[in-house]
């Protein structure tokens, strides 16, 4: 038996003995909420109490860091170094979950509690994403456990603020730059783009999100007696809305359209299944030209995620004097980030809305980031999960939602290959989460084969030498 093999047989066994579900449920058990109050004291314990154990039985060196912002939530590297002519490889997780959101989820169901239905195993965090750095991790034990070691160094970020924006953790990695230089990022979060088949992406829309607003005046008048007299906020609002995309969707301000979509781009877009959402699509939504595969991953998206003027809950017959809306720009490599809200400016003020004000929010968003798809760590990724799944993964130039990949793609420059482990379907952020067992058993053995194959090269190199 090869090393391979002996690694995926021990994979095999640890998910078929229900370790892996016994492990998970433990994880799933720390209300690890980073956007709740209540949440906070088990951010450090995730990483002291859960984290720690495991990575040290593993052989790794571990240290727990103060996150560099205020407030931001703690951080846990860890290090097992094997010569230094070996690859190294790091990896990242996010240990914090959006809020349980208790009081909606299904009957039977609790979201700190891992419930098993069918093949699906609920809870928070199941998809996003304990199960992820949790299947990284054990892929690592399953090679560890096949020939006592690793045969590559390997270096491991978990920070607890991924869902309050990644606060501190470029800054952290511009710090310890040094501490986190290796070969490649391999990292799972995210879904994939049909449960049974893996896939391999490189990169992230980045987001903005900013308020447009239109204020004239204080207080509310009546609707009978200033109606026709007083400019409605909520009307030019809208107005300023649609000028911002056509009535499809299509984006209008010409410094929004990236220069991207090159042909390869647009071949690899190509190669891919229709896309499995969970829920109907809109054929006839965004931009005309592009496949939907291309409107998602290949292009910009410009969303209304809130809008209200008055006291929608009770409306009075009276003109509000202002209107607000929450808006949001998905945007692919390829546009200019420093332009987006002046060029917005422009456009507004160019079609007579020179009273909407932007006005950008507090979160900061992730910048759009994109590895070439022919890069050789991605054909290296790709050919081992086919080698072990039996499938060719699907390559996405980058997730349609957005990553804190800037910090290791920018900041530390490296090539960086992201293989989720869960799919669309999966409820993540909303009641209900879960992940699917054969994806989840698949996704380990796909990791595990991936780890075997770069410890091949790590001897081979170290053959040579």
């Amino acid at each position: 038996m090869t090393v391979r093999q002996a690694a995926l047989a021990a994979a095999k066994q640890y998910f078929d003995s229900g370790a892996f579900q016994s492990d998970l449920a433990g994880l799933v058990a720390r209300p690890t909420e980073s956007q709740d109050p209540r949440g906070k004291p088990h951010l450090m314990s995730y990483l002291t109490e859960a984290m720690q154990p495991l990575l040290q039985d593993l052989g790794f060196d571990t240290q727990i860091h103060d996150n560099p912002v205020p407030g931001g939530g703690p951080i846990l590297t860890a290090a097992r170094i094997e010569g230094a002519s070996l690859p190294t490889v790091l990896c990242y997780g996010h240990g914090d979950v959006v809020r349980g959101q208790e009081e909606q989820w299904r009957a039977g169901l609790d979201p700190f509690t891992l419930t098993q239905d069918g093949d699906r195993l609920y809870g928070r965090g199941t998809a996003d994403n304990k199960s992820q750095h949790l299947i990284n991790l054990q892929a690592m034990a399953a090679l560890i456990a096949a020939q006592d070691a690793l045969c590559f160094n390997a270096k491991i970020v978990i920070e607890m603020g991924e869902e309050v924006g990644s606060t501190g953790l470029k800054a952290f990695c511009e710090t310890h730059a040094g501490a986190l230089r290796a070969d490649v990022l391999i990292a799972s979060d995210g879904p994939r783009l049909s449960a049974d088949v893996p896939t391999v992406f490189t990169g992230s829309r980045g987001g903005i999100g900013f308020d447009l607003r239109v204020d004239l005046r204080e207080g509310a008048h009546h609707s009978g007696n200033f109606g026709g007299l007083l400019a409605d906020p909520a009307i030019i609002l809208a107005h300023a809305l649609a000028s911002i995309t056509d009535a499809r969707g299509q984006i209008q301000v010409p410094q929004w359209r990236p220069d991207s979509l090159t042909p390869r781009i647009r071949d690899v877009l190509a190669a891919l299944p229709p896309i499995q959402a969970g829920v109907p699509l809109d054929p006839d939504w965004g931009e005309d030209s592009l496949s939907m595969a291309e409107r998602v991953f290949g292009w910009n998206s410009f969303a209304v995620l809130a809008m209200v003027s008055g006291v929608p809950d009770a409306p009075v017959n009276a003109i509000s004097g202002w209107a607000r809306a929450s808006c949001q720009l998905r945007y692919v490599v390829g546009t200019d980030v420093a332009d987006i809200l002046p060029a917005l400016r422009r456009h507004l003020d160019a079609h007579g809305f020179g009273t909407v004000q932007i006005v950008p929010t507090q979160t900061a968003g992730f910048p759009a980031t994109r590895l070439d798809p022919d890069h050789p760590w991605v054909t290296f990724a790709a050919n081992s999960l086919q080698q072990t799944t039996g499938c060719a993964p699907h390559l996405l130039p980058n997730l349609g939602g957005s990553l804190p990949n800037d910090c290791f793609a920018d900041v530390l420059a490296l090539p960086t290959i992201w293989i989720p482990h869960s799919y669309a379907g999966c409820n993540q952020h909303a009641p209900n989460e879960h992940i699917l067992l054969p994806l989840a058993r698949q996704a380990l053995l796909g990791m595990t084969g991936l780890f075997a194959d770069i410890a091949h090269l790590g001897a081979s190199e170290a053959g040579n030498e």
